[in-house]
């Protein structure tokens, strides 16, 4: 059977980190969909760089943009806009067969925007409004104006997927301020059941920078490389767990909202010493999404062993937590320096992707 299929059967999604004209009008993605069952996509400056600076099929568009009297970021907006429709089209079966639990598109706000909430807010209505699709997720990341932001677009019934976060702390925080966005829905007269929230937890890049501080120590230390970023899932999702199963959800779940999902993000391995799904078939469970580049979604289908993984050995993975913090190595510390250096990334795509449409 279609490993992917298997994962699905187990209650996890799996979305495709990747968007671009080729895989739309080659169908590429309509078949992943179909036979692969594909049930989202997500998108981010890097990859819409990507697709534009090596896709043939932007050209004609673009240089039609450009006798425009636009600004850059008005041109990649309209460039990339129907792309992420087209994606939103496909993926409506998906939505609608699952109420809503699947089959969604991320557009992320400009990385430049994410110190300051009130933008962050603005822009993504305004992306929301433009792309007018149901099954749209705004992309916020969770730095502390855009936690703020979380809460308040969530408030105004937009559905948000949260990105870079790279810590329990950051896991903590987010969580929060969907719940107070939800409340404040509620209370103000929306309906929670419309708003959807996956939060995006980062994991290889956790990895790389914990085991260059391991290897570091040497000696036993090393036992330990390689471990930490699935220690971190499995612990960020039995708090999920407690959060969105537990008695203060009930009288959310009851109006219809739903739980944040964890997503596993940036699950492209990136040590090669490392299994090339190191970051998948060890986080197999339910409720949850795995969003997968190309390569480590042919490597799944080549030859993933799927089984439900995600609440096992969750105990080694506290110990995995305890032995770090015995080494005086700082997870939340990490995380924030994850979380800059990501942003700093981000910001570096998004404006050599503005110089394309200059």
């Amino acid at each position: 059977m279609n490993p992917l299929l298997q994962v699905r059967d187990q209650g996890q999604q799996i979305w495709l980190d990747n968007l671009s004209r080729t895989l739309l009008n080659e169908c590429r993605l309509e078949r992943m969909i179909a036979d692969d069952g594909v049930a989202g996509v997500t998108t981010n400056p890097a990859i819409f760089h990507k697709a534009i600076a090596g896709g043939r099929y932007y050209e004609d568009d673009l240089a039609a943009l450009k006798t425009q009297p636009l600004d850059a970021e008005a041109r990649y907006e309209k460039l990339v806009i129907p792309d992420v429709q087209r994606a939103c089209d496909l993926l409506r079966p998906t939505y609608d067969r699952t109420a809503g639990n699947a089959g969604y598109v991320s557009l992320e706000v400009s990385p430049a925007l994410a110190h300051d909430a009130g933008a962050t807010v603005a822009a993504g209505k305004r992306l929301s409004t433009a792309v007018v699709r149901d099954n749209l997720l705004i992309k916020v990341p969770a730095t502390p104006a855009g936690i703020e932001a979380i809460e308040e677009l969530i408030a105004k019934g937009i559905s948000v997927n949260v990105t870079l976060m790279f810590s329990l702390a950051h896991v903590d925080a987010v969580a929060e301020a969907y719940l107070r966005g939800l409340t404040r829905l509620q209370r103000t007269g929306g309906n929670p059941a419309r708003v959807m929230s996956v939060a995006s937890l980062f994991l290889s890049r956790v990895d790389t920078l914990i085991d260059k501080q391991l290897d570091e120590f040497g000696g036993e230390a090393l036992t330990l490389r390689g471990k930490s970023a699935v220690a971190m899932a499995k612990l960020a999702y039995r708090r999920y767990v407690e959060r969105f199963h537990g008695a203060a959800f009930e009288p959310l779940a009851a109006a219809g909202a739903r739980p944040q999902q964890m997503l596993w993000a940036s699950t492209g391995t990136k040590n090669p010493a490392y299994s090339d799904l190191l970051y998948v078939e060890p986080l197999i469970g339910p409720e949850t999404v795995n969003t997968l580049p190309d390569a480590t979604l042919a490597a799944l289908l080549d030859h993933g062993k799927v089984s439900r993984t995600l609440d096992r050995d969750v105990d080694e993975a506290q110990a995995q937590f305890d032995a770090l913090a015995a080494l005086g190595i700082d997870m939340d510390a990490a995380g924030r320096r994850l979380q800059e250096e990501g942003l700093a990334q981000f910001e570096d795509a998004f404006a050599a992707l503005l110089k394309l449409t200059t």
